[in-house]
């Protein structure tokens, strides 16, 4: 397994056929960036996302159009500010994060809203079912955001239950 992982990271050259090594070392070596590339390829995919947020925000009172052309750019948006961590941990590692116990279900209702709140506004043409989706989207982003803070979610919890 070791060597594998070596193979894969491009430090063993060594082992198995040319051709195979030669198509490794040249998708890890075009995969690579370097930290500075990362953090300006993080900030400008976030901004993006960000900015598509908020346009869509602001496109929400355009008469007719303005729901779906809200459910569309918000869904974009927080596409685009997901994507924008593959540049800091990278893909695999974004996954595995993803997938982890504590992120699971908010990861998959995540997901899962951002695919129906596109069909709902373009598909179904439900506007109301769009606005819907992009609030539970809202609110999984934020409960799987808030998991990567130690506690947050306790505290968020602790919280609710003491107004409640």
């Amino acid at each position: 397994m070791d060597k594998l992982k070596k193979v894969l990271r491009g430090e063993d050259a060594a082992g198995g056929s040319s051709d195979g090594t030669d198509i490794l070392e040249a998708a890890n070596q075009a995969s690579t960036l370097a930290f500075g590339t990362r953090i300006k390829a993080f900030v400008i995919c976030f901004v993006l996302g960000l900015t598509l947020s908020i346009l869509g925000t602001c496109l929400l009172w355009v008469p007719a159009v303005g729901l779906a052309i809200f459910a569309a750019f918000y869904t974009l948006g927080n596409i685009c500010s997901l994507a924008s961590t593959i540049f800091l941990m990278g893909p695999v590692n974004q996954v595995k994060r993803m997938c982890a116990k504590e992120r699971a279900l908010a990861t998959t209702v995540m997901l899962t809203c951002l695919v129906l709140t596109l069909c709902a506004a373009f598909w179904w043409k439900k506007n109301g079912l769009a606005l819907l989706f992009c609030v539970l989207q809202f609110l999984a982003f934020s409960w799987y955001g808030l998991s990567y803070i130690p506690f947050a979610r306790d505290a968020v919890i602790k919280m609710f239950s003491l107004c409640l």
